[in-house]
């Protein structure tokens, strides 16, 4: 499940190539600062991925909510 919703974020990820220093930056919208920024596309890809990954569980350990994606979610549970 997890790794699913991982896979549907990253579907949605959008890169530029920045002219000043012909890196890529690589964002997801609706994922609220998540980005990467690295000298080539793939490690720009892998960047935000790592970037995404620490964010989802950053709110899931403070128990905030995660956008849908493509019909998947992760819910929160309280625990008793």
């Amino acid at each position: 499940m997890f790794a699913e919703y991982l896979q549907a974020a990253m579907r949605h990820a959008v890169y530029e190539q920045l002219e000043d220093d012909k890196s890529y930056y690589g964002s997801i919208p609706g994922f609220q600062g998540v980005w990467g920024n690295a000298p080539t596309l793939e490690a720009c890809r892998e960047e935000l991925l790592e970037v995404l990954e620490d964010w989802v569980l950053f709110r899931i350990a403070n128990q905030q909510s995660l956008p849908t994606v493509d019909g998947h979610s992760l819910t929160i549970k309280a625990s008793v």
